[in-house]
């Protein structure tokens, strides 16, 4: 069985390992990589700007004091996305603030306490607390059985350019939608839904049934699972390359309007942080330009010193 996705790159782990002999450097870099699609994901949060800057600041240091437990579950920008959520919902706390929702802000945000929240306690001490992280053996060979399977789903979706049933299961297994609101979300028939979410389930247990591991009967703990694994993999999010050329309006059509759907309509956090990331740096960067092309061509105007 191949090791679940998402995981950290040789890159990122020599990064880390850089960070972890205490340079400075490595630490600045690490920084500037991450900052901008975090501030981007709390200020669609917070509705405070002093509140978005002081949780990403709080999502570093959180980091950096947790980097000796951190041991690779999920990929580096999903390990901060979880402890800056964490930061977020103990700002809403404290502050009983409110925002506006997309799909997944609605299903996000249902019940920041219930006990099944992946995110609740990845980076804590009591890493127990969510099944994600147990350490018990065998909920870890159901986690690679299961994070393997539902890799095999999206990657055979997005190979053969199925975008259709490649939203409609976000939408059912990583957004927790029903049968009727995923129908109305996709102008579709619900007994259409139902059959491509059976087929998709069937597919999952097919693929885990080889691995010889059980995984439960057919429940709704099941799929909280898949949800769990969904939101910590997140096998279907785009790369951020292929945010970028969204942005830039390089994709050819199939794959703008399913990212359009992931990063707009589904409004998954992850990817949007990224979009407005990298809308920032293009402006910026288009700013940049602009300065310079401006520089260059009026130098030869500026007075002559006598």
């Amino acid at each position: 069985m191949k090791a679940p996705i998402n995981r950290v790159t040789e890159a990122e782990q020599y990064l880390l390992d850089k960070i972890r002999r205490g340079n400075e450097q490595a630490w600045s870099e690490f920084v500037d990589r991450y900052r901008g699609r975090l501030l981007s994901f709390a200020r669609t949060k917070l509705l405070q700007q002093a509140d978005a800057e002081d949780s990403v600041q709080e999502t570093f240091i959180a980091f950096i004091k947790s980097l000796p437990n951190y041991r690779g579950e999920c990929g580096l920008e999903t390990y901060l996305f979880v402890l800056l959520r964490r930061k977020i919902i103990d700002t809403y706390r404290s502050r009983q603030a409110r925002h506006a929702c997309l799909i997944q802000d609605t299903y996000d945000t249902q019940d920041d306490d219930r006990p099944s929240d992946p995110f609740a306690d990845v980076a804590g001490p009591e890493q127990t607390a969510s099944w994600y992280v147990r350490a018990d053996e065998k909920c870890e060979l159901q986690k690679l059985a299961l994070t393997d399977a539902l890799s095999k789903l999206v990657d055979g979706l997005k190979n053969s350019l199925n975008f259709r049933d490649l939203q409609i299961t976000e939408l059912l297994f990583y957004c927790q939608l029903s049968n009727k609101d995923v129908a109305k979300t996709m102008d579709m028939n619900e007994k259409a839904i139902a059959l491509i979410k059976h087929r998709s389930l069937k597919q999952i247990r097919r693929h885990v049934a080889t691995s010889d591991i059980p995984v439960g009967p057919s429940s709704a703990d099941f799929e909280n699972i898949l949800t769990e694994i969904w939101e910590f993999q997140r096998p279907s999010c785009p790369k951020r390359s292929t945010i970028g050329a969204h942005l830039l309006g390089t994709l050819d059509d199939q794959w703008h309007k399913y990212v359009d759907f992931h990063v707009n309509t589904l409004g998954c956090k992850f990817c949007r942080a990224n979009f407005e990331d990298l809308k920032a740096q293009s402006c910026k960067s288009q700013s940049t330009k602009l300065r310079a092309r401006i520089m260059q061509s009026t130098a030869g105007f500026l007075p002559k010193n006598p």
